[in-house]
């Protein structure tokens, strides 16, 4: 029987195990459906392992709920970091990771051939000329060695740039890494930085830090390599009631929520032949289907539509299809509540503000989706003096406030009801 191991081969795995269970709490250990018990086990100790110091731990109707608990505007380094610190590897990756190493710290170039010869004379240990290859070919891509060619020859050497010498060499630039360590795109890339340079941050601290999101990096780094080379792409997502799907379009534009920090994928979907959004969290794995020949063509048609979304979404609309007209009037006074028009023209994004009144200012967009603004329009309750927008939330907001004035006006709930 195999032992515990805090290593990790399948990423995704550990994504979904620790998004579930010990972020948003959808789940506990009954309701772990898995191969066994013991698999669910192994996964809570790994987690535990890289965050035993910032879980909680409680009881409920539905049994024991184990969650992450965490201030993350008090710290400086995101602990779901460690995730990618847990990689697995074969006995073969330790030997040959510090023992080319040592063979390659006399700064010299060294042929595949001669390393491998090196290796068994200098160490004992005989490997095949091809793993010997694959491994240099890999740290050359991470950055750790440098390949060079010499006629049908490519040699190999350590890189002479370390993020210690070059902290030391550029004034600021161990701030600017620190600061940007705590970004949420890519901030492990940061953090690593200064691990390898034997530094932390000590300097920046983030108020709206949403740590969860660096879960996506990994699919969030293969969206941004497929956007820049134009790629058509093939998407595994989970969809509603947790059924995957197989979903292939050409992705345009990675769009942030401000109120929350989720990522959406803006997408082209040939299929339908229409823009659309999705959740980051939600993409399971992405697969390249090769270069998308109409790609100009179709970020031209995100560019002329995407002042019409609030946020990601697009409706149910093909391109050229009628938007809805929003109006929000509020009333606010200019002298004493200078603050209400700065959030108002500061938050409107492609909407317009104008003043309609001695102290009345009116919002104005034209959306492909109204319900999308309605959880900012609440915002403004208590000051709002009139809505016009054709959608079922808008009426529904307009009719719970009269129902609210009715009840609070002395009126019963039958009463209430009639308005």
């Amino acid at each position: 029987m195999g032992g515990f191991s805090e290593l990790i081969k399948n990423f995704d795995k550990t994504r979904d195990y620790v998004r579930e269970f010990f972020i948003y709490g959808f789940k506990v250990r009954g309701d772990f459906d898995g191969k066994s018990a013991r698999t669910y086990d192994n996964e809570k100790r790994r987690v535990e392992s890289w965050l035993g110091d910032y879980l909680h731990y409680g009881t409920s109707e539905r049994g024991k709920q184990v969650a992450i608990t965490v201030d993350s505007s008090r710290i400086a380094t995101n602990p779901l970091y460690r995730a990618y610190a847990s990689c697995s590897f074969t006995d073969n990756d330790i030997r040959l990771h510090f023992l080319l190493l040592d063979l390659l710290s006399d700064g010299q170039t060294h042929s595949i051939r001669s390393l491998t010869e090196g290796l068994a004379d200098a160490y004992g240990a005989v490997f095949e000329e091809q793993t010997v290859r694959g491994k240099l070919r890999e740290y050359a891509a991470m950055g750790i060695l440098i390949a060079e060619k010499n006629g049908k020859t490519i040699g190999y050497r350590l890189t002479s740039e370390t993020p210690h010498s070059l902290f030391g060499r550029f004034e600021g630039l161990a701030d600017a890494v620190k600061f940007f360590s705590c970004l949420p795109e890519f901030g492990f890339v940061g953090h690593t930085l200064l691990q390898a340079a034997g530094m932390k941050n000590d300097c920046f601290l983030m108020k709206h830090n949403y740590i969860v999101h660096t879960l996506e990096d990994v699919i969030l780094r293969q969206l941004t390599d497929a956007i820049a080379e134009q790629q058509l792409v093939c998407l595994s997502y989970i969809g509603k009631k947790k059924i995957p799907l197989e979903i292939t379009g050409v992705p345009l534009k990675i769009h942030v929520s401000a109120r929350t920090g989720r990522r959406y994928l803006i997408l082209y979907d040939p299929h339908y032949h229409r823009l659309t959004s999705y959740r980051a969290d939600f993409i399971r794995s992405i697969k390249t289907c090769g270069r998308c020949e109409n790609y100009g063509e179709y970020a031209a048609m995100l560019r002329r539509n995407e002042d019409k979304c609030f946020g990601v979404s697009f409706g149910n609309r093909r391109e050229g299809a009628d938007c809805c007209k929003f109006h929000m009037t509020i009333r606010a006074d200019k002298e004493r509540e200078p603050y209400i028009l700065e959030r108002l023209h500061r938050e409107k994004r492609s909407g317009t503000v104008e003043c309609t009144g001695d102290g009345l200012y009116t919002f104005t967009a034209d959306v492909f989706d109204p319900n999308e603004l309605m959880h900012w329009v609440k915002t403004y309750i208590g000051r709002i003096v009139s809505i016009e927008g054709a959608s079922e939330e808008t009426s529904r907001f307009v009719q719970d406030i009269e129902r609210m004035q009715a009840m609070y006006n002395g009126r019963g709930e039958e009463d209430a009801a009639v308005q």
